[in-house]
């Protein structure tokens, strides 16, 4: 089931995924998720935050300690780009290397092409120990299974590619990101009433407790491990090459000592 289309080789646009969050069981989830962002955002601090892809204009509301909030608009969200929306593709953001302090991506990689791309894409505009903030679902749940029935799979959410955690894991380790937590929820089954959504409340606590890796949906945070620094330490030889620029005085002064040392030695 991961990584598959479930409708053709071409990746689904992220316009219906946008317009079913409206709908009944889409507005569970926005609002667990919502409630997950506030629990985390509040903690976080740095100067520019990022949300990836359409959601929730709420959504970096509560990020009170980053004052620049910047909401990207994706090429195939399906929304109309007026003169105050800054639209670009999840694969090339319109941001320097190094500049962003939290990317939030919420069910950004169920509908592109390349997700390892697009983590490559955030962990250049990112900072060292920088924030990244994953939301997605899962394919090892009620919501993954529901995918192979032939009615449901070209519909939103269903529509697009869901990739494990396990897999998640293995792409942000390539990229040098530490997961920092993963936290899984929606545990009732897809479609309903409102009413019956309500009386299957229950399932959130039973599954959380009983049945924790059968969530649906799941929230990632990531961090950026800072570059380690190696110092190679040259010899006196090499050293003595050493321009004033690359090297400061006190670099230039062990130099010459060790030049005369070793002059002095000589004769």
């Amino acid at each position: 089931m991961e990584n598959i289309s479930a409708t053709s080789p071409a990746t689904p646009a992220r316009a219906g995924f946008s317009e079913w969050l409206k709908g009944e069981t889409g507005s569970v989830l926005a609002r667990y998720e919502k409630e997950k962002f506030e629990r985390i955002l509040p903690g976080l601090f740095g100067y520019h935050i990022a949300q990836v892809g359409q959601y929730d204009g709420a959504v970096l509301a509560s990020a009170g300690r980053i004052r620049n909030k910047i909401e990207l608009r994706l090429d195939d969200d399906g929304l109309p780009h007026d003169s105050c929306a800054l639209a670009a593709s999840a694969a090339s953001l319109p941001f320097a290397a190094r500049s962003i302090d939290v990317v939030v991506m919420p069910h950004v990689l169920e509908y592109v092409s390349d997700p390892g791309a697009v983590l490559k894409e955030t962990e250049r505009v990112l900072i060292e120990d920088g924030r990244l903030i994953i939301t997605g679902f899962s394919p090892w749940s009620l919501w993954g299974l529901w995918r192979l029935n032939p009615v449901c799979r070209n519909r939103p959410p269903w529509d697009g590619r869901f990739h494990s955690i396990a897999r998640l894991r293995h792409w942000l380790s390539m990229l040098g990101f530490e997961v920092l937590e993963v936290d899984r929820f929606l545990f009732r089954p897809p479609g309903g009433h409102r009413s019956l959504l309500h009386r299957l409340l229950f399932l959130e606590k039973l599954g959380a407790t009983c049945w924790p890796f059968l969530g649906a949906a799941y929230l990632v945070v990531a961090q950026k491990r800072r570059a380690p620094v190696s110092p190679i330490k040259p010899s006196w030889r090499n050293r003595l090459l050493l321009s004033g620029v690359s090297a400061g005085p006190a670099t230039m002064a062990g130099a010459d000592n060790q030049f005369t040392t070793a002059h002095e030695q000589v004769h």
